[in-house]
């Protein structure tokens, strides 16, 4: 049993068709679900037309760490709470005909989307329920801790540089041209 408060869901995955000679599928996220134990734990096809797949990824488990409640804050405190999915596409051939997209990792955390995000990955968003958020914004404001704020020093303290980032000098002392009224005649 994990020490941390967590739930299970289910990816599901749509492949629709494109009008493109070029790609003629794309994959996207279609939504998050509770995952059931009926779902097994391989991926299947829930769904095929001749326009669209849907396909069925369980078993995520989505924890909430006291860490990262910063991340689960942001995300409860936006007008659209969401989950984030990562996904990769698997090139090997599988049962949808060519590559498949994959689902690797579930969070509800803004941090995780950007570190994912951050790292080149293909992030995906749905919205998250209601009875799924109101959990989630309860354990980030238990244990969302506000950091002290520092005191900034007065601009008078702070170093002149240059617009190169090297120390600049301040001089009343004019160097070129123009001195005064000697040796004119």
């Amino acid at each position: 049993m994990s020490p941390h408060p967590s739930i299970e869901v289910a990816v599901i995955m749509r492949r629709e068709r494109l009008d493109n000679r070029w790609q003629p599928w794309r994959w996207a996220l279609a939504e998050v679900v509770p995952n059931e134990a009926a779902f097994g734990a391989l991926p299947r096809l829930l769904f095929k037309s001749a326009d669209e797949e849907r396909w069925l990824h369980p078993g995520f488990a989505v924890a909430l760490f006291k860490d990262d409640a910063e991340g689960y804050l942001l995300n409860a405190t936006t007008p659209a709470p969401c989950w984030f999915v990562l996904w990769r596409m698997d090139d090997e051939a599988s049962a949808a005909g060519g590559p498949m997209a994959r689902p690797v990792m579930v969070s509800l955390s803004y941090h995780d989307a950007g570190r994912w995000l951050d790292a080149q990955e293909t992030v995906e968003q749905v919205p998250a329920p209601a009875g799924v958020i109101a959990w989630m914004r309860e354990f980030a404001e238990a244990h969302h801790t506000h950091e002290p704020r520092r005191r900034q020093r007065p601009q008078s303290f702070k170093g002149l540089q240059d617009r190169f980032g090297n120390p600049a000098t301040v001089s009343t002392e004019k160097k070129f041209g123009g001195g005064g009224e000697k040796g004119r005649d």
